[in-house]
């Protein structure tokens, strides 16, 4: 029988017991690799019991205050990375199995005491919103298994919210952090461009609209993870110049829906709302904003972000000579669509993505931050993204429509956060994103504090292994 979660059901909490001798690191582990070889809803594709309990050997003793997740069980994304010991199939057949070395994101995981014993499920190459690769399994949200934990960090996703783990590795390029956090009631943060790092190897890399970190069942551990991982990225950016998080009022541009063609529930509608009177009581300003001045933006966004994809895909199919004719027909046409485009097309297209961001700046001349919806309505039902066709314009615009304005952070470089803000009526959460211009991740996390602080949404499993 499930016990009932506290509201810091979280890494840290589990990293405080470890800490204070009431668990131990193997015993934490012991239990999140019971859970994970239990799990009923697909969310990891490989397992290593050994490489986990060895991690765990290694962080039993004292406490080390420099490392805040000492001994607290994660698994790595199928996609992105790599982790050393940890196979990246990308949701595939078509790579092989090859070692990895640690990436600089890899150490700092490791730096922090995080312990690394899997990974989780991802579509073929992260090419979708939903997380169901032909190879298996099929990811199922914890919440509701006839639907979708979202993509591409699906499997990270369901790996945190059933308690598997309590945080996960997960990478974002087109909302692929925030969808499933914002499908399964967890907290997802997409940062600034250049503040998270991406070698040695950048293979994750897509034009720089790509990033990594994890997903959350907290703010504080998704604070404490972008203060560990975050920083001295050693290129191909600048570092941003982080800002200290506001503690005076801000200017809240707040949209309600995302118009006529993408039409957002009356509940989610709800949730912004109330989380626009919740700041507003705050000191903040709310400023109504309408989606016809973001359309333009999110749209084009969303077709720099499918046109990266797909000229990435293919380069990587050319330059490994792999064999297309094993992949899915959905990235059979990907890869087509990329090695069709001309060079002229595509540095029009990045000049598009250049023109997003410096309108996005605009906005932010008007106001700090903007509070919308993060999905359009509930996670949709499995097999919403199907992989066995090669309808790519169908299958992209499905992806605009669940989350309308997911990509516009990946393209403008700001950073996006989401957590869940309340339930609806059949239990599934109704997640908010906040966006403002680069730098102001701690902003973000200031006030997904204050909004969490409400307790408007109680974890439905608790993390294994939390005494």
């Amino acid at each position: 029988m499930l016990t009932t979660p506290t509201q810091h059901d979280d890494a840290m909490a589990l990293a405080s017991a470890i800490a204070a001798g009431r668990t131990s690191a193997t015993a934490a582990m012991t239990a999140s690799i019971a859970a994970a070889k239990a799990d009923p809803f697909g969310a990891t594709v490989f397992l290593d019991t050994e490489l986990g309990l060895a991690a765990a050997a290694a962080c039993n003793g004292a406490p080390d205050p420099g490392r805040p997740f000492l001994g607290v069980p994660t698994l790595a994304k199928d996609l992105g990375g790599p982790f050393a010991g940890i196979p990246m199939r990308a949701g595939s057949s078509t790579l092989a199995d090859d070692p990895n070395a640690d990436s600089d994101l890899a150490q700092r995981f490791r730096a922090s005491g995080l312990c690394l014993f899997g990974s989780t499920t991802a579509p073929e190459f992260g090419l979708a919103l939903s997380s169901e690769p032909a190879v298996g399994p099929v990811c199922r949200n914890p919440l509701d298994p006839t639907r979708t934990a979202g993509g591409s960090s699906g499997g990270a996703a369901a790996a945190v919210a059933s308690g598997i783990v309590a945080i996960a590795h997960a990478t974002d390029a087109g909302g692929s952090i925030r969808v499933p956090a914002a499908c399964c009631g967890l907290v997802g943060l997409k940062p600034s461009r250049g503040a998270m790092p991406a070698g040695p190897g950048f293979g994750n890399y897509l034009g720089g609209v790509a990033t990594e970190l994890a997903v959350c069942r907290s703010v504080r551990d998704m604070a404490q993870a972008f203060a560990s991982f975050s920083g001295a990225a050693r290129g191909p950016f600048p570092n941003p110049a982080m800002l200290e998080a506001d503690t005076g009022p801000l200017r809240i541009g707040m949209v309600v829906d995302f118009g006529e063609r993408y039409p957002v529930d009356p509940g989610r509608q709800e949730a912004i709302e109330a989380a626009g009177r919740s700041l507003e009581q705050d000191g903040h300003r709310i400023i109504p904003l309408a989606w016809s001045e973001f359309d333009t933006m999110a749209e084009t966004s969303a077709q720099v972000f499918e046109t990266i994809v797909s000229v990435n895909l293919a380069t990587l199919f050319d330059t490994f000579a792999l064999d297309a004719s094993a992949a899915e027909p959905l990235t059979q046409a990907v890869i087509a669509n990329g090695q069709a485009m001309s060079a002229m097309a595509v540095w029009e297209r990045l000049n598009q993505g250049v023109l997003v961001s410096h309108a996005l700046w605009q906005m932010f001349d008007r106001v700090d931050v903007v509070l919308a919806p993060m999905l359009a309505g509930p996670p949709p039902l499995l097999g919403h993204f199907p992989n066995d066709h090669g309808d790519t314009t169908t299958h992209f615009e499905r992806m605009t429509a669940m989350a309308p304005l997911a990509a516009l952070a990946n393209i403008a470089g700001c950073p996006a956060i989401t957590l869940p803000f309340g339930a609806d009526a059949t239990g599934l959460p109704l997640p908010l994103q906040l966006l403002a211009p680069m730098g102001s991740d701690m902003r973000l996390l200031a006030l997904a504090a204050r909004l969490e602080s409400e307790q408007r949404w109680t974890h439905r499993f608790p993390v294994a292994g939390l005494p």
